[in-house]
């Protein structure tokens, strides 16, 4: 018998509030980071976006006439609390409330991000972001608060996008500044865990309101290959893996520090402070390990010194992959990698994972035809989504669905609209809004055969 995905296997798209929403000064909204971070000349700012605020009807139905049945959004926080700390801004609620509704009235089912990287600017300028516990706190109401409006119909939730990440660098935990006496490791590995609770926090309180709800942990994934085949540089490789990529995802099915994690830390007396009640509140584990996965890279020998962050050293020995096309901005295709993460997270975890975020960024513009003959987005995403198909049929990996990021074109999180992901075109640039209008391009009816045939026709 012909092996086949499951029935009520998911496709779609993700996205986030501050790429596609735009409205940033209407509908009572505060504030967010990415309305006062400045952008470079020549860039294209997120005050308009895509202006999805005003058009999401019309993105839904090109979304249904793709044949999404999984749509994954952010929530802007200071859409629904201003400033984070004051009073729930209801004509914020309403919007999701509308967006939720049409989404479902279409056949669509929605997931919330809670927070995408950005948060109400106050709680930047006051708290210094998830450097403080206080900042937990308010996101564990700013949680609960939307649980309580949308749980009655939104069953998937996650807290925060590619969380792993707020362990590499501090601008996406909105804690830039170091405070005096302390290491920027210190600082860093500090937020991380204050972020980390205020997952779990997150989890405890859909337990507690949404009972029949799912929650999903999210990792970005980029493994790592040797350049040369020495043991040391395997072994690097290894440990480059589990601590950029791995620690968040242990966490979150296993309710404790890896060990390697702990041992890393503590050899270097960056261990986060504890608090009364967070070895408990790490018990509060999630449904499935959602995952976003776009290259692999490869590194040379080396060493995890005393003094410097993990990543900053990682980085450092990132070199070409002679075997591997890249993109304009450099990343590479691999999708045999991307079969090689679902198994890993598989074997190590033994939970459902969900690939919520792949995709390949070009520069575009239409063409004499009024569309955009994007061949090699096609061609990646058939390459994954094959790979995808052998990872769950032939290696037996549990996966809920395959959505793609950015389905629609948006500004990318460096502010560049240039770098398009999208099936569909927006008009506009970098420097001129011109009309937003969207233009379906090849890939469009492509991606719309794949979804509506549950993954088979892949010509």
């Amino acid at each position: 018998m012909e092996k086949k995905l499951p029935k009520d296997f998911f496709w779609g798209g993700s996205v986030s509030s501050f790429q596609t929403e735009g409205a940033w000064d209407e509908g009572g909204k505060g504030l967010s980071i990415y309305d006062v971070r400045p952008t470079p000349e020549g860039h294209a700012d997120w005050k308009v976006a895509i202006d999805e605020y005003h058009r999401y009807k019309e993105d839904i139905q090109l979304m249904k006439e793709m044949g999404f049945n999984f749509y994954r959004f952010s929530i802007c926080w200071s859409r629904i609390i201003p400033n984070g700390d004051d009073e729930v801004n209801e004509e914020g609620v309403q919007f999701y409330n509308n967006l939720i509704d049409e989404l479902i009235a279409n056949g669509i089912t929605p997931m919330i991000t809670l927070v995408h990287f950005d948060m109400p600017y106050h709680l930047v300028k006051e708290y210094n972001g998830f450097a403080s516990r206080k900042v937990v706190d308010l996101f564990e109401r700013y949680a609960r608060v939307c649980m309580e409006r949308f749980g009655d119909r939104v069953k998937h939730w996650m807290s925060f996008n590619e969380q792993n990440l707020h362990s590499c660098n501090l601008i996406y935990s909105n804690a830039e500044i170091i405070p005096e006496g302390k290491t920027k490791a210190e600082h860093l590995y500090q937020v991380a865990h204050n972020v980390m609770i205020a997952h779990c926090k997150a989890v405890k309180a859909l337990r507690e309101l949404v009972p029949d709800a799912k929650f999903g942990g999210m990792t970005t994934i980029t493994n790592f290959y040797p350049a040369t085949d020495t043991p040391k540089n395997n072994l690097f490789c290894q440990k480059a893996y589990d601590l950029v990529n791995d620690w968040v995802c242990y966490v979150q099915a296993n309710g404790k520090y890896p060990r390697y994690y702990t041992a890393y830390l503590k050899n270097r007396g960056w261990f986060p402070v504890f608090e009364e009640g967070d070895e408990e509140l790490l018990k509060y584990t999630c449904d499935y390990l959602c995952f976003s996965y776009y290259r692999s890279n490869t590194l040379t020998e080396g060493e995890f010194d005393m003094t410097t962050p993990f990543n900053d050293i990682v980085e450092k020995h990132v070199v070409k992959n002679p075997h591997l096309e890249a993109t304009e901005w450099g990343w590479e295709k691999d999708a045999i990698g991307f079969r090689w993460v679902m198994n890993t997270l598989s074997e190590r975890y033994d939970l459902p994972c969900f690939v919520l975020e792949n995709g390949m960024g070009a520069r575009e513009s239409l063409n004499e035809n009024d569309t955009v003959d994007d061949n090699y987005r096609i061609e990646y995403h058939r390459n994954h989504i094959q790979e995808m198909k052998n990872a769950i049929l032939e290696d037996g990996v549990d996966c809920l669905g395959y959505i793609t990021w950015g389905p629609i074109d948006i500004p990318s999180s460096s502010c560049q609209i240039a770098k398009r992901y999208g099936f569909v075109y927006v008009n506009r640039t970098d420097e001129e809004l011109l009309d937003l209008r969207r233009v379906p391009k090849k890939s469009f009816y492509w991606i719309s055969k794949v979804f509506k045939s549950n993954g088979e026709d892949l010509d």
